[in-house]
């Protein structure tokens, strides 16, 4: 999946992210981080390093939700590039019963309007055409059809891109006024 995160410049790992649970009592409440440095996601010897990260108070802790951190690419609308971290996020969980993955954005390159509701066809151009083909080429890989997550504040997802927001007097909506921007 990373692979092709990575294809498109959206998401560069540098970091994963979980916390530790213990069948039947829950979560134990500690979080772990492992820098990328020196290591890929298909090193072999990366399972064994996230596991020597147990906490020793809790040996018989399991992992949870692993997040995927890193930076990845957007343009502007003159075409220049822009380093953004966490532009798009990776999620897999491990869970025995069925493995899943979430892929989360938190900017507004994807949608027909930023974030002010100003309308900005042209970086939505440069950008969600590579979000959707990942989202895609996602689905081929996986060989399951993704789930539509939960609607936010900032936006709903339809099929492979953002639902384009209601325009009004030529603005979308204004969405500064969120507490968590």
């Amino acid at each position: 999946m990373s692979e092709i995160l990575q294809k498109h410049s959206l998401l560069e790992p540098d970091a994963l992210e979980w916390n530790w649970f213990e069948v039947g009592k829950g979560g134990t409440g500690i979080h772990s981080r492992l820098n990328l440095v020196g290591h890929t996601l298909t090193d072999p010897a990366l399972p064994n390093s996230l596991r020597a990260c147990r906490p020793n108070g809790h040996p018989h802790a399991e992992m949870g939700e692993i997040i995927v951190l890193g930076s990845g690419t957007w343009f502007d609308a003159s075409g220049t590039a822009h380093n953004e971290y966490r532009l798009v996020e990776l999620m897999v969980s491990p869970d025995e019963i069925g493995p899943s993955a979430e892929l989360s954005v938190y900017h507004d390159v994807w949608g027909l309007c930023d974030f002010r509701g100003n309308p900005h066809p042209a970086i939505h151009a440069a950008n969600a055409p590579r979000l959707s083909s990942a989202l895609r080429e996602l689905v081929q890989a996986l060989g399951v059809e993704a789930e539509l997550g939960e609607p936010t504040y900032y936006g709903r997802a339809d099929s492979y891109e953002l639902e384009a927001a209601d325009i009004i007097d030529g603005r979308g909506p204004d969405l500064t006024d969120a507490v968590f921007g």
